[in-house]
């Protein structure tokens, strides 16, 4: 006696796709913390990727937020960096760290363009800051801090 069994297959689940316009808001946070602590280190991305094991380029995807960051990765850029994990949280604004609960047809996340900039994450601030403290003398740091704020207009 041949029995055949058949067998009806279930049909399979079809994986939701989340369209994304740009890299979310955490991630581009992440990048900029990255990217500050690094340079105001005197690190290059290129010292740093050789530091993890990656390329240059791959840093830089992971400053602007385009790639998101691992959590062994930001284990390991927490020690290189001397820094505590929650460094790369540190001052996220509350839109931005409430930007996943916005609710946006297709589960879309922000476009970058709508992520504001701190002007304190910039490469020339970051490095007026590095060059600043690199200044021994004390009196002549206190004079260009002086100085600075006069030209600045905030001499309170």
């Amino acid at each position: 006696m041949n029995s055949t069994v058949k067998t009806v297959a279930k049909p399979r689940r079809q994986r939701r796709r989340v369209a994304v316009d740009g890299p979310r808001p955490v991630d581009v946070h992440v990048g900029l913390r990255l990217r500050q602590r690094r340079t105001l280190l005197g690190i290059s991305q290129e010292k740093l990727g050789a530091a993890v094991d990656l390329t240059f380029q791959q840093i830089q995807k992971y400053e602007r937020g385009a790639n998101r960051v691992s959590a062994s990765r930001l284990f390991e850029f927490s020690r290189i960096l001397d820094v505590t994990i929650s460094y790369f949280f540190d001052q996220m604004p509350d839109q931005v760290a409430d930007s996943h609960l916005i609710e946006q047809p297709g589960l879309a996340d922000k476009i970058q363009e709508n992520i504001e900039r701190d002007p304190l994450v910039r490469r020339e601030t970051l490095e007026l800051v590095r060059a600043y403290y690199k200044i021994a003398d004390p009196k002549v740091r206190k004079r260009i801090y002086e100085l600075v704020k006069a030209v600045g207009g905030s001499g309170k």
